[in-house]
């Protein structure tokens, strides 16, 4: 049984230490009422309270069982002297709150920040930089930037402001690049001028460069389209045909200009087939200043260029990525393996989803891809016009989906301010059941989440350009003049502002005793839903910025929650019993429902979730039944805007094995990685891919995300 120290460094759970304490408390009270017998009999019941959480608790917790049990015993004047005790340290801390954190960074013992990201080696030091300087903004932004009824909200558990270790910083969340008009007309690089590319691989070679320049510049994803770059194809093929003709005529060969043509497009195919390499290769190799690889994500849409030439380009392309993803990437042994980026999104539609449309072979190649490395995801064209009023559109990362614009239709280029989102098993759990109070609950919550969000808002105003030129004045995002203020861009739905939700699952099943696979349930769920879609409405129209409601991708936010609603409501059999929350609007992990079920009835959540969601079915080995993926993705098409499939890729470093590394319990109660094959559990020596937020993790997770990985049935 371990602990997880303020430093953040986990250790083994010492009992001595809450007998010391204790004893300390007890030694201060006049007559000191316990006996040595008293205080072992507490220590030894929050032990046991302690091992009942099935996780490692943190130093508060445990106070707060010590604190609590000494009440219960009506030892109230040691109790009293250890809340003193205990408040008077916090107050020695609070002088200087970051030290022991970036200490421990430092020595790689932060046993949480190493499961903070799981794309992020905690090990390196580009990325013990970016933690250390987030620890310093956060702390900031705690002290000066926040008041304290939204800190400590975000701190009880209540909301969550992401991305705090940024907000110091005049920052924005994730973009869709235009890489069109940055290609086209030119950019500038770190002070070079670039213009525009006389060939489809330097265009490729540029773009990961504007992805490495633009995500040290933002804290959330990105996503660029394959469209912007199959303009250049023709430009590549007209070359060749002069250079091949020339060689010839140099050669005093006399060839048909079939032939030349034949020829050149062989060196186009060649062409291809390295830019495509260059993005994935430089994308995953690439090092951006918060010390990871690019949280990128590429839109695959053959709809969006014109039929004709450069639409078989652009399908060329398509078929070249999902040709080299199905390969992966080789690890340190020299074995392919699945790669976290860039995520590759495969736009549905009705020239690729039936058996004898022209471009069915893709979306054959897409399925194979799917089976063998979870990506690509896909989005129905189909559905999203239904939804964004005509208009189809990647999302800004994993998920985060701009409001349409239904005048210009413009979407790259565009970006999210941030996201504040709303702990909904909280509200249920404060309401006691109480329908009327969790109503009046939410409304509450709902305008503590909008004066936190308008903190997010005021932050960037007044932003100069200048801050990232590569966003703001070279294309990116925008074409601003140096020194101008980035104002414009946070009004008149140009950018988004995120109210995000977690946990309606187990809020409905609190309420009212049945999920929302209940028609029961689901009415009320789509209840709640209408709730927050009506209040980011109203804030839209009172504000002029654009609120939107976003299903939030939960990676260490969800074991948060969950060690939060525990310290305040107890075990909850069905709501908080487990270290985890429900993502958005999902299905529990746990809960037995068939693959095409769960994306027909997500789909009316995904309805109501427009600024961001992502639906997924959990599969097994599907290589050898790429029918069955494929009836999934048809039925993607025909009822859900945007979902994935998620199977298992992993690699045992040890003995060779590959399949699915399993998750097992530790004699301390952790969750620890182990080979099937040869029982290797170092992490260091696997390589194990899991999706977990709409990207890929692969440098594993914390202990509440471990577990609801572990608990996932299959659907298929």
């Amino acid at each position: 049984m371990n602990v997880i120290k303020r430093s953040g460094e986990e250790v083994t759970f010492d009992l001595e230490k809450i007998f010391n304490a204790i004893k300390k408390a007890n030694l201060a009270t006049l007559h000191t009422p316990m006996s040595d017998e008293d205080i072992f009999n507490v220590s030894k019941i929050v032990e046991n309270q302690v091992e009942e959480l099935n996780r490692s608790a943190n130093v508060e917790e445990i106070q707060d069982l010590v604190e609590s049990e000494l009440m219960n015993k009506k030892f109230f004047s040691v109790a009293h002297n250890y809340i003193t005790y205990r408040y008077e340290r916090a107050l020695v801390r609070k002088a200087n709150s970051t030290d022991k954190q970036i200490m421990s960074l430092l020595e790689r013992q932060n046993e949480e920040v190493k499961q903070e990201n799981s794309n992020k080696n905690p090990l390196v030091n580009s990325v013990q930089r970016d933690y250390m300087a987030g620890e310093v903004s956060k702390d900031i932004t705690k002290r000066f930037l926040l008041p304290r009824e939204i800190t400590e909200a975000h701190e009880q558990g209540i909301i969550h402001f992401h991305d705090s270790d940024y907000f110091a910083q005049h920052m924005h969340n994730c973009c869709l690049v235009n890489l069109e008009d940055m290609l086209q007309n030119g950019t500038v690089i770190s002070e070079t001028g670039i213009d525009k590319p006389h060939s489809f691989a330097t265009a490729c070679n540029i773009a990961t460069q504007i992805i490495a320049q633009v995500a040290s510049s933002q804290y959330g994803g990105q996503s660029i389209t394959l469209s912007h770059l199959a303009p250049f194809v023709q430009i590549s093929r007209d070359k060749a045909r002069k250079e091949v003709a020339e060689e010839f005529q140099k050669a005093g060969i006399e060839v048909s200009q079939e032939k030349v043509q034949e020829i050149a497009e062989m060196r186009v195919r060649r062409e291809i087939e390295k830019g495509v390499q260059t993005i994935q290769y430089q994308v995953i190799t690439l090092m951006t200043t918060n010390g990871q690889a690019p949280f990128v994500t590429v839109f695959m849409y053959l709809n969006e260029v014109p039929e004709g030439q450069t639409r078989d380009d652009l399908a060329l392309i398509i078929e070249e990525m999902l040709k080299q993803r199905i390969n992966g990437v080789k690890n340190e042994k020299g074995v392919f393996i699945t790669p976290a980026f860039p995520k590759l999104i495969y736009c549905l539609a009705e020239n690729n989803i039936e058996p004898d449309s022209k471009y069915y072979y893709l979306t054959k190649l897409a399925a194979q891809c799917t089976a063998k490395r979870m990506v690509p995801d896909y989005i129905s064209e189909k559905i999203m016009k239904e939804l964004k009023g005509g208009d189809v559109y990647p999302c800004m990362g994993c998920r985060s989906f701009l409001t349409p614009d239904p005048v210009n239709h413009k979407y790259y280029g565009r970006f999210n301010q941030g996201v504040v989102t709303l702990n909904l098993v909280d509200v249920a759990c404060s309401s006691e059941r109480d329908m009327d109070k969790f109503w009046k609950i939410l409304d509450e919550r709902l305008e503590l989440c909008g004066r936190a969000l308008m903190y997010r808002h005021e932050r960037l105003l007044g932003t100069p350009s200048d801050v990232a030129p590569i966003l703001w004045q070279n294309g990116a995002l925008a074409r601003l003049k140096k020194g101008e203020p980035i104002d414009k861009l946070l009004f008149n739905n140009y950018s988004t502002i995120s109210l995000g939700y977690a946990g309606l699952c187990e809020m409905v099943y609190y309420m009212l005793g049945v999920t929302h696979t209940d028609p029961k349930g689901e009415e009320f769920g789509l209840k709640v839903m209408q709730r927050l879609n009506d209040w980011c409405d109203q804030k839209r129209a009172e504000t002029n910025i654009s609120f939107s409601l976003y299903g939030t991708p939960m990676e260490s936010t969800t074991y948060k929650f969950a060690k939060c609603l525990q310290k305040r409501f107890g075990k909850i059999k069905g709501v908080t019993d487990k270290n985890y929350i429900t993502n958005s609007y999902h299905v529990h992990v746990t809960e037995e429902i068939n693959a095409f079920d769960k994306l027909t009835l997500e789909s009316k959540f995904q309805r109501l979730s427009p600024g961001g969601a992502i639906s997924y079915v959990e599969v097994p080995n599907m290589e050898n039944n790429i029918d069955a993926v494929l009836a999934v993705m048809k039925h993607i098409y025909n009822n859900i805007m945007y979902a994935e499939l998620n199977t298992k890729s992993d690699y045992c470093q040890v003995c060779g094995y590959t399949g699915e590394i399993q998750i097992v319990e530790d004699e301390n109660h952790k969750l620890i990685w182990k080979c099937p094959n040869c029982g290797n559990t170092d992490q260091e020596k696997m390589n194990v891919a899991r999706r977990t937020c709409g990207y890929i993790g692969t440098q594993f997770w914390n202990q509440g995300r471990t577990q609801e990985i572990k608990e996932r049935v299959l659907h298929l």
